[in-house]
């Protein structure tokens, strides 16, 4: 409708489809640790991220093999939305039991136990690098250049990861803010790219804590968004070591945790 009048014309709009994650090492065959809802594209990238942030993997782990199951039992439309990924020997840790699916709106639903995703598997990170604060309040700009698919559907989560200059490294898009992270953590896990701890994250949403849980699993030192936090998001920022920015729209924003990392404020 436009000014009350009924218009007709073709529209773009996102894909969603399934995602199952299939995970196996040596005297464990592959089986189902989780299937989330995801736009196509980049799903090894996701698959290993989710890895990571679970706790399966750790930085710089990378699997020995990561591909589309080929089983004879999956339907030709299910051929790829099925990933396996083997690894060279049991996990680090066994990842969570999905009772659920992962929908593309929450990427800690169905979790058993919020202790299992909220205590760091790291030391908290150190200040190593600091950045102007010039440069926090351009990130969500710069993302949105990269937003390809956005800009055609309006209707996709993004994800990129800046140095401390505010370069991109990397974006990637999805109808799930979680799976834009993964994709961008699974990009470096999977050597596509490298970017060191000391990096900024930039989310198009907002920060809830799965975004931080990712982040601290990633060991990325800040966070920066569009939206506003949680508050356990900010705690768990807090004890990891993480600087997290909200609300950066323009050229303001607001500093929750660890502002040592941002010069100028």
């Amino acid at each position: 409708m436009v000014d009350g009048a009924a218009l007709s014309r073709p529209d773009s709009v996102v894909t969603e489809e399934p995602l199952e994650i299939r995970l196996g090492w040596p005297g464990q065959p592959a089986s189902r640790v989780a299937v989330t809802m995801r736009t196509p594209g980049a799903d090894f990238e996701l698959a290993a991220g989710f890895l990571l942030s679970e706790g399966v993997l750790a930085v710089g782990d990378l699997p020995r093999t990561v591909a589309y199951c080929r089983d004879r039992a999956l339907r030709q439309e299910q051929l790829y939305n099925v990933v396996t990924v083997e690894l060279d020997a049991p996990p680090r840790r066994n990842p969570a039991v999905r009772s659920t699916p992962i929908s593309s709106a929450c990427g800690v639903c169905g979790t058993q136990s919020l202790d299992e995703v909220f205590t760091p598997c790291e030391d908290a990170l150190g200040v190593e690098g600091v950045v102007d604060a010039g440069v926090v309040s351009r990130l969500p700009d710069e993302l949105m250049r990269h937003q390809r698919l956005f800009a055609r559907t309006g209707a996709l989560h993004a994800a990129g990861v800046f140095d401390l200059a505010g370069g991109l490294v990397v974006a990637r898009e999805d109808i799930g803010r979680h799976n834009a992270v993964d994709k961008v953590l699974g990009a470096r896990q999977l050597r596509q790219t490298t970017y060191e701890d000391d990096s900024i994250l930039c989310v198009s949403g907002r920060i809830g804590f799965d975004i931080i849980a990712k982040a601290t699993a990633g060991r990325l030192a800040m966070v920066v968004a569009v939206g506003g936090p949680s508050s356990l998001a900010l705690e768990l920022a807090d004890r990891a070591g993480i600087t997290v920015c909200g609300f950066t729209r323009g050229s303001r924003y607001v500093v929750y945790t660890h502002p040592e990392r941002i010069t100028g404020v």
